[in-house]
């Protein structure tokens, strides 16, 4: 049986929560001293003591617990997280039918009301993502709506909630069957290999799933592409498939060469007609520059924060500058796919970047299409940080 117990939040707090904001951040409680063990249910009151929500304590990124319930008297229990769940199938019913699609987010954290937990799918499999040691408590209680309210052929999950909020390195199958891999997942008609139980990431991205098709379907025909922090080359494969004459991937990780080729011949199309480079992307914009090479389409994404030998980027710091470099290696009339994952910069901020870094270089520019994240990956406006994907598409004239 899990503790429950009473907290109280602030004027400024109450009224932010009844709005419909879910997560709980730690300068809102006044007794947070009585927060002890993460996974305590929380009955939140105003300072009036009247009741705004139900919730839970654990400690994720700025926040130490989530909203998951309005109503005072319902239980969290399983059969709780089988109507979230439930609900939650319900509103992917249209991908869930998609036989060309057969890997997507299922539940997505406090866009379907379980701030802290995430559900995703990859063809009859499905893996769930621990966000605090608070969430990863009710972990029978979630396991026994799953079983439930989903037919699967096995379970594995990604524990992230280390002193750091990193995954913790574990064998991650949870029950059913183990998954043979790499398993090949469709998305729009295009193979990718995944593995569910290989480290923190499982090969391809899903949130970008709109962007790959975009790639692949408007601007791949017959141009030179270049994908820097490529990772497992998905960008690549999908540029290859809509026709690129050559596609060029960057990144520093050893591993992503033979992940990269794994993904080409999983869509047969031979690597080796394509270039993989294992190298830090900072030192091949320069290399690049030297060698005077040029793109039609140049796709950047990279992650929020990084770290080489040599240099430390974050997004919020040093994506003008990494745009500057871009444009450098961009053809007349190439378009630049500028993303960023990074929850801490606004789309407001991430356009700023853009028309300074194209003014910087004396470089006009268009922007023909935007894309946040797809309808799996729901968000609530209550919740704007919730939606975290920023992309655009770029034209770029000298």
């Amino acid at each position: 049986m899990k503790t429950l117990l009473d907290i109280k939040v602030n004027k400024k707090a109450a009224a932010k929560l009844r709005s419909g904001y879910p997560l709980l951040e730690k300068e809102a409680v006044q007794n947070l001293k009585a927060l002890k063990e993460e996974g305590t249910i929380l009955r939140i009151l105003d300072d009036k003591k009247n009741y705004i929500g139900t919730g839970y304590y654990g400690l994720q990124n700025k926040g130490v617990g989530w909203v998951i319930s309005r109503e005072p008297e319902e239980s969290i229990d399983d059969a709780f997280f089988a109507r979230k769940i439930e609900a939650a199938v319900q509103r992917r019913k249209k991908l869930m039918e998609d036989p060309d699609t057969t890997a997507f987010r299922i539940l997505n954290g406090e866009g379907d009301g379980l701030g802290g937990l995430t559900i995703d799918y990859y063809d009859g499999f499905y893996l769930i993502q621990w966000y605090s040691e608070g969430i990863y408590l009710f972990r029978e209680d979630i396991l026994k709506a799953m079983r439930k309210k989903l037919v699967y052929k096995g379970i594995y999950e990604k524990k992230r909630f280390d002193k750091k909020g990193q995954y913790i390195e574990d064998d991650d199958f949870v029950e059913g069957e183990r998954g043979s891999f790499p398993l090949i997942i469709k998305e729009n008609g295009v193979n990718f290999a995944v593995d569910l139980n290989d480290g923190a990431m499982t090969g391809v991205f899903l949130d970008q799933r709109e962007v790959r098709k975009a790639i692949r379907e408007r601007y791949s025909n017959g141009a030179k592409m270049l994908n820097m922090f490529s990772y497992t080359g998905a960008f690549s494969v999908c540029s290859a498939l809509g026709g690129a004459a050559k596609t060029t991937s960057v990144d520093v990780a050893n591993r992503s060469k033979p992940k990269t080729i794994q993904q080409f011949e999983a869509n047969q199309l031979d690597p080796s007609l394509h270039e993989i480079v294992v190298e830090d992307v900072f030192q091949y914009f320069k290399y690049a520059a030297r060698k005077e090479r040029t793109f039609d389409l140049v796709v950047v994404d990279p992650p929020s924060f990084a770290k080489t030998k040599k240099r430390t980027f974050s997004v919020a710091k040093d994506y003008t500058k990494l745009l500057k470099e871009t444009i450098d290696l961009t053809k007349n009339g190439g378009v630049i796919v500028a993303s960023t994952n990074s929850s801490a910069v606004s789309v407001k901020t991430f356009k700023q970047f853009i028309k300074a870094a194209c003014k910087e270089k004396g470089a006009g520019y268009d922007i023909l299409e935007h894309y946040s994240l797809p309808d799996d990956f729901r968000t609530i406006s209550a919740f704007p940080e919730g939606s975290y994907l920023k992309v655009f598409f770029v034209k770029i004239t000298k």
